[in-house]
């Protein structure tokens, strides 16, 4: 049993089993016709009505479901409501115990008039963990504010399919990264009092042929060193106190099922000591897609022996069903006291036992949308903005050239929904409210580039705006009149990509998974035909997954003259375009996921064995576009002086360091990257992979020193005997500028201009780059066994000279 206060005792204590029961579910008010969440409408939830409230709740409730996220509602008003309903609860319930609140908050609190932060995958591209650390911060203070207790983020899956509808919702296809930046984002809400909720626990990314709900075929060594460090990461160094589990089965088995899971790997070996909560519906889908329940009842009893604390969004299994399990002695009600004291130390952890909690006033002025939320939302847009190519046309000139015609074209130009991911309040709810504004400050491309194009007073450029064609379908129609609008301009901004949304409601998000990473719809042929205008074009990509655009980075013929990749940048993320479009910022992004270079090279990861890679034996190649860690800038950075220790004992810690210098006419930020090659090991081990790393801004001719402290567990891996490992032996160092320098030590040629070279040596697509040269080290002594005291944080010193 979990150790408890003594007020958690005397609650247990006095508890019957139904208001045991009622702890362990959620209860979802008002769905006003929404869907955002699989099958809802077969599933019991659609039944929330708040006049059955009292009879429902008369034993208490554990959660309350997205009381501010499901509809739009005036969050004040909504605040009043929620403080009178938890004050009931302490009346009118015999516990007197209120609910706690939970919200999704994956890309800013989903509620109308809150700001939306850029998707996850754009804080993989930012690699700055500070900053979002910051955005969840802020985060926080707005659910804290309106009384939500519980946030339904990160998503700490492992990106391995971009087929996968759900990669916008993901940070990276690099454990560590995911591990470090969803770290930061679960300290920064939790430092408000509000707690994280690591998702989806585990290997739901790895699901076969990128569909959703897809079965998982991973081995144990695979979930064990690829799909649990950044739980591990989150767990360790980031104290978050709540799990939500996977909708998938793995090699059979389903995770909402699984003791090995949610109790023996998870609490038993990584020592979480939070509550686990049902992902919606997957208590009830252990009867309903899996099969492996014969109803409701027994579904309850397997999700609760296995480990899920709450069944959420609702009481499905958890109440009447879970009840009759008990009573007909199929179930020790040992299993639901378990689950009850972890959730009502979590409601004491919140301050939900104190006496005089919602006593106070609600609040009666909120701004979800401050000043503050723009600034990091702008910030991090700006971070995570990754230039894929440029042959000079960017950054555009136009301080004295108000001559300038500029068309600003394509079916995402604008678009404000373009600029959010799926997990966001306007296309998750708002889709089916198309009537009712956003309620917050968000420019679309098209308004942004007017805006930088004719700062002030000043005259500038002319500027046309068609959209072309749309983001689906077949129509093509308005090709004719952009392309002359094309030709008739200077320069060509062509934005394109997708539209988020659930199930069907979209390009890409939830539910919307893909076989082919072509452009949807016409997209492909519009881009070509605005390029065979013979104006040069600025092609941005707004969308939550990298597509195969070899046609744009490297195929034959005419090209686009600069590419701009963008994941889902969020509110501030026009404004962000536009700064970089103009110069008054510098691209700094770094793509966090390899640019594929189809969808039957999928799935892939950089992080391969070296069976892994192109070869002799086959004539498939799935090396991409443009590797893991790659982006451009308008200046351009060298690297020397790398040093390493010498020798490094199993257990300790590995110092690296190397000069950095802005060898460019421009100021600029880096992203350091610091990769390594275990060179023998007892299994295969990744050609590449990322050790550390560091975003460092220069000035021109600056130089700085950056210093490495890797753990030699930052080599770990799990043996032939499935314990995780740190094995002595010889291994390289390097840094480089993206992944892809690791075979490429004869083929390196330093980029300059901002342009970008590639060459086909034979098999595999080489991508110029800068790199160090490579330095060997030794581990010393004995096999380590990897403990939880073992240190994964890799430490970064900037020393600017």
């Amino acid at each position: 049993m979990p150790t408890c206060s003594s007020l958690v005792r005397e609650l247990h204590a006095r508890m019957t089993l139904e208001e045991k029961l009622a702890q362990l579910v959620g209860y979802w008010l008002d769905q006003g016709g929404s869907v955002v969440a699989p099958m809802q409408g077969e599933m019991a939830a659609g039944k929330g009505n708040p006049d059955a409230l009292a009879e429902t709740t008369c034993h208490g409730i554990g959660h309350y479901t997205r009381v501010y996220g499901t509809r739009p509602v005036e969050p004040l008003e909504r605040a009043a409501w929620l403080w009178g309903e938890q004050r009931r609860l302490k009346r009118e319930t015999r516990l007197g115990i209120p609910a706690l609140v939970h919200e999704e908050c994956l890309t800013g609190l989903a509620a109308w008039q809150a700001a939306t932060f850029p998707t996850p995958l754009a804080w993989g591209a930012s690699f700055n963990p500070v900053l979002v650390r910051e955005a969840g911060q802020l985060i926080g203070e707005s659910m804290r504010t309106l009384g939500i207790h519980q946030g339904l983020a990160p998503v700490l899956d492992v990106i391995r399919d971009p087929r996968w509808g759900r990669v916008d919702e993901c940070i990276s296809e690099d454990p560590y990264v995911v591990g470090t930046i969803g770290t930061a984002f679960v300290q920064g809400l939790q430092s408000t009092g509000v707690h994280a909720t690591a998702k989806h626990f585990l290997g739901y990314s790895a699901s076969q042929a990128g569909r959703n709900h897809g079965p998982v075929h991973a081995g144990p060594r695979e979930i064990a060193d690829v799909f649990l460090p950044p739980f591990e990461m989150a767990i360790r160094d980031g104290g978050i106190r709540s799990v939500m589990n996977s909708y998938s089965e793995i090699d059979g088995a389903p995770v909402a099922s699984s003791p090995e899971y949610l109790t023996g790997m998870l609490r038993d070996t990584l020592g979480f000591d939070g509550v686990v909560v049902a992902d919606y519906f997957s208590v009830a889908f252990l009867a309903v897609m899996h099969g492996v329940a014969r109803d409701l009842g027994e579904a309850g009893q397997l999700a609760l022996m296995a480990g899920i604390d709450v069944e959420l969004p609702t009481g499905d299994a958890y109440l009447e069903p879970l009840a009759g399990q008990v009573r007909a002695g199929l179930l020790d009600e040992g299993y639901v006291d378990r689950a009850v004291l972890r959730v009502l130390a979590q409601k004491e952890e919140l301050g939900l036992l104190e006496a005089d909690v919602y006593e106070d006033e609600p609040p009666t002025h909120v701004d979800l949308d401050s000043p503050q939320h723009r600034e990091v939302a702008r910030r991090l847009a700006e971070e995570s903005v990754i230039l894929l190519s440029n042959d000079g046309t960017l950054p555009l000139d136009v301080s004295s050239n108000a001559s300038l015609r500029v068309a600003v074209l394509g079916p995402n130009a604008d678009s404000a929904q373009a600029l959010q991911g799926c997990y966001s309040f306007a296309n998750h709810v708002l889709a089916s409210h198309p009537d009712l504004p956003m309620g917050f400050e968000i420019a679309t491309v098209l308004e942004a580039c007017t805006s930088a194009l004719r700062p002030g007073d000043e005259p500038g450029p002319d500027i046309v705006h068609l959209q072309g064609c749309e983001v689906e379908g077949e129509d093509t129609s308005g090709f004719a009149e952009a392309a002359a609008a094309a030709s008739s301009s200077d320069v060509a901004i062509v934005v394109v990509g997708d539209r988020a949304g659930l199930f069907g409601r979209g390009t890409v998000g939830e539910g919307n998974d893909v076989d082919t990473l072509e452009l949807p719809g016409v997209q492909r042929q519009f881009v070509e035909a605005m390029v065979a205008t013979g104006t040069p074009v600025v092609l941005i990509l707004l969308t939550g997954r990298p597509y195969a655009i070899d046609w744009a980075l490297d195929g034959p013929g005419a090209r686009p003259a600069a590419v701009l990749q963008a994941f889902f940048p969020g509110e501030g993320g026009a404004l962000a375009i536009a700064d970089i479009v103009t110069g008054r910022v510098n691209p700094s992004g770094r793509l966090p996921v390899s640019l594929p270079r189809s969808g039957g090279a999928q799935p892939y990861s950089y992080l391969r064995p070296l069976l892994g890679g192109p070869s002799d034996v086959t004539v498939a190649d799935s090396t991409p576009l443009r590797p893991f860690g790659f982006g451009l800038s308008y200046t351009t950075f060298s690297y020397s002086s790398l040093e390493t220790s010498d020798a490094t004992p199993s257990d300790g810690v590995i110092r690296a360091t190397v000069t950095v210098t802005n060898t460019g006419q421009v100021a600029g930020a880096d992203v350091v990257q610091l990769y390594g090659h275990d060179v023998h090991a007892s299994l295969t081990r990744p050609t590449v992979q990322l050790i550390g790393y560091a975003r460092v801004f220069l000035e021109p001719g600056e130089s700085g020193t950056v210093s490495f402290g890797v753990p030699t567990a930052r080599f770990a891996f799990t043996n032939r005997r499935m314990v995780k490992v740190v094995e002595p032996g010889e291994v390289d160092l390097w840094v480089a500028s993206h992944s892809a320098t690791a075979t490429q030590s004869g083929d390196l040629r330093e980029t300059t201009g901002g342009g970008i070279t590639s060459t086909r040596p034979g098999k595999g697509h080489v991508v110029a780059g800068t790199a160090t040269e490579r330095v060997r080290t030794v581990i010393t002594g004995d096999v380590h066994q990897v403990t939880s005291a073992d240190q994964r944080i890799v430490s970064v010193e900037v020393d600017l000279t």
